[in-house]
């Protein structure tokens, strides 16, 4: 008899861990299902889809259910898992169209659920043409919406993910309000002199920030959205784009098995649950955080596939052979013709996780100086570490699209929990075409350890 794999959720985590699972062992039944009816929808591209930059709303996916199957795996769309039963190793399946349900045994299930988009909750959420940032429907919705020569004022909430719909919109000629409680674009993520960089780059677009402001209400006409109240006056609205934050798809999960005070799936090194033959990938779960040193959110499609691919190797071992080596976290924010990349820990896992850090900030031109300005782009670097080892904890870089690829190198040395003093020392290449005398990220930790340079 096969031993049956069940796989909840068929994005990036679910995903990878059905092909692992059907490239390396043989004789598995493995099944994802999936509650939406287009499979692996990339919101991720989204941006990019607007912008009129892919091939179609239907190529941006992972993957289509016919590659699965053609490997031997089943998916089944259309369908969300209700109930887990840990007793019976069985889940409960809803068919979304006419709402039969099905018991399925499982011999191992992989939950891959991931999280949704959180709506406000405040009064006229329930309108037209307020839409949540996330998800094949809502890309089919906003395009729609940028090509109507009728929504003329767009409000976007939210100036994390939010700064993408801000960038189409403006691009599109509409009118575009960001709102944000924050005091600043992205404060979160980065440092006050990258946050300073973006807002006159949304600025230096006609952008209209209203930052430190909360959303009291929705009001409109014959059910369709035309204002947004605020704490500081209303907004004319013709469409509302939210993006302000995540939480959990893990309701259904609640008595099942053990969820942390934040609703996310509690796992141990080897991604098992609080029950036997259950185990948890992706934005659900808090996975091991190499910077902080312990449990720690990682919402991101890379971290979901080398979830998946760890535990795929190790699922059918009695006791793993190794635990999960944990994950160092990289993530780009750009908008117009800022770009930043940032890994490891940013400023909000900082406060959050009360480590005893320090922040520097590095500003310089990639090449020397005697290359004119205008083909030598300025970049600021930052670097987080621990005040006693000076272990790098996290840093960023904000220049060019080919400069923030240096992210990558912290995110290694980070990863082998390198020191101020490693990255100062190591070694790159260098020539005037592309580079300094010193690399910019050994200026960067020389310049944390209170060295400066000034070769030109």
């Amino acid at each position: 008899m096969q031993e049956k794999i069940v796989i909840i959720g068929a994005s990036h985590g679910g995903h990878e861990a059905a092909i692992e699972l059907l490239d390396k062992y043989q004789g598995l039944d493995v099944t994802i299902y999936e509650a939406g009816d287009f499979v692996s929808f990339m919101s991720c591209g989204m941006k990019l889809f607007l912008e009129q930059k892919t091939t179609g709303i239907n190529d941006v996916r992972n993957f289509a259910p016919e590659d699965l199957e053609a490997r031997g795996g089943k998916v089944v769309s259309g369908h969300e898992v209700v109930e887990v039963n840990p007793q019976s190793k069985q889940i409960t399946v809803k068919n979304i169209k006419n709402g039969e349900l099905e018991q399925v045994h499982y011999d191992k299930l992989i939950i891959s659920s991931g999280v949704n988009a959180a709506n406000l909750p405040v009064p006229g959420n329930d309108l037209a043409n307020i839409y949540l940032m996330r998800g094949y429907e809502a890309a089919q919705k906003i395009e729609a919406a940028k090509n109507n020569p009728n929504i003329k004022n767009v409000v976007v909430i939210g100036a994390g993910n939010g700064i993408n719909a801000v960038e189409v919109m403006e691009k599109y000629g509409k009118n575009v309000t960001l709102i944000d409680a924050g005091k600043r674009p992205l404060e979160n993520y980065l440092p006050e002199e990258f946050t300073d960089i973006f807002a006159s780059e949304m600025e230096k677009h006609h952008v209209n920030l209203m930052m430190e402001t909360k959303v009291e209400s929705f009001t409109g006409e014959n059910g369709q959205v035309s204002k947004v109240v605020t704490d500081k006056g209303e907004v004319a609205a013709d469409l509302v784009i939210i993006a302000a934050g995540i939480k959990p798809a893990t309701d259904y999960l609640d008595g099942a098995i053990e969820l942390n005070k934040m609703g996310y799936i509690q796992v141990d090194d080897y991604f098992r649950t609080s029950v036997t033959d259950v185990y948890a990938i992706g934005d659900a779960i808090w996975p091991f955080s190499i910077p902080a040193n312990t449990y720690a959110p990682n919402p991101s499609a890379v971290a979901a596939r080398h979830e998946a691919q760890y535990l795929v190797d190790h699922l059918f071992e009695a006791k793993p052979s190794r635990p999960f080596p944990g994950l160092v976290g990289a993530q780009v924010l750009e908008v117009f013709d800022a770009h930043a990349a940032i890994t490891g820990l940013n400023l909000r896992a900082m406060k959050f996780l009360k480590i005893d850090a320090k922040i520097s900030i590095y500003k310089d031109r990639i090449r020397p100086a005697y290359i004119p300005e205008d083909q030598n782009t300025k970049v600021l670097t930052y670097l987080i570490y621990n005040k006693a080892s000076h272990q790098i904890l996290g840093g960023g870089v904000l220049g060019g699209p080919a400069q923030v690829s240096l992210t990558n190198v912290l995110s290694l040395a980070i990863r082998q929990k390198l020191t101020l003093e490693d990255l100062a020392e190591q070694d790159f290449f260098f020539s005037p075409s592309y580079d300094r005398q010193w690399n910019l990220l050994n200026l960067a930790a020389k310049d944390a350890l209170g060295y400066k340079r000034f070769d030109r």
